[in-house]
């Protein structure tokens, strides 16, 4: 695994808690409210957009699993939701436990059950996927995306939860997007916080059929973008 930069616990204007990356002046989430954007952009935008259109099992890929709080979100809508879930999600620096530790997650989760969740989804293997509940299934992939391998015409909603483009621009690119949309189920979405121009060319010029939708606290616009046919 590629090490880990230096991280430092930050805490949101929601009270939860994020991660911020000194060596790229990047945070791992919105400072305006981590969880409130977790819920708005990859659940509410995403997830359930999947969950509607389908009583077969929904697959989702993750794009940076970092403190794991999407996986999180996902797993506590799998114990309500009319069908399995199959969650994977690649990540290039995974964060210790110890790291993890520190968030404070019980300050604002306020379940104990979301709290075991948690470590369970850190503690778990990487490489193999891991039933956590019969209703969510974790494959956690450490690495590169453009070295991952990913079976086609699969995911039904894709979280691109990435470093922003000026902070990670080998992540933006026309060729990760045509990678991801290859490996999207058609009618499957991708969500994400950016909303930025050059982000939206580069899925048109993959293939995406792109929208730009109300943004969560602190930001007036996301974007989703669909694979059609």
């Amino acid at each position: 695994m590629i090490p880990m930069p230096h991280v430092e616990v930050r805490t949101t204007a929601d009270g939860s808690s994020t991660l911020f990356v000194p060596a790229l002046n990047e945070h791992y989430h919105s400072t305006h409210g981590a969880l409130q954007e977790a819920r708005h952009v990859y659940l509410a935008a995403g997830l359930e957009h999947a969950l509607a259109a389908t009583t077969e099992p929904v697959w989702v890929l993750e794009i940076g699993f970092g403190t794991g709080l999407n996986a999180l979100l996902t797993l506590e809508r799998s114990l309500t939701a009319p069908c399995p879930i199959f969650y994977d999600t690649i990540e290039k620096f995974p964060l210790p436990w110890e790291v993890i530790g520190q968030l404070g997650t019980e300050n604002y989760l306020h379940q104990p059950e979301l709290l075991d969740y948690q470590q369970q989804l850190h503690a778990s293997a990487w490489g193999r996927p891991v039933a956590l509940t019969p209703q969510f299934v974790l494959l956690k992939m450490a690495g590169e995306l453009q070295a991952t391998p990913l079976a086609g015409n699969t995911y039904h909603v894709i979280y691109f939860d990435a470093f922003a483009p000026e902070k990670q621009p080998d992540m933006w690119t026309d060729e990760v997007f045509r990678q991801l949309y290859d490996a999207t189920a058609p009618g499957g979405c991708l969500v994400s916080y950016c909303a930025k121009g050059a982000f939206k060319r580069s899925l048109l010029a993959a293939g995406w059929q792109v929208e730009k939708i109300p943004g969560p606290p602190g930001k007036r616009e996301m974007t989703r973008a669909w694979k059609l046919g």
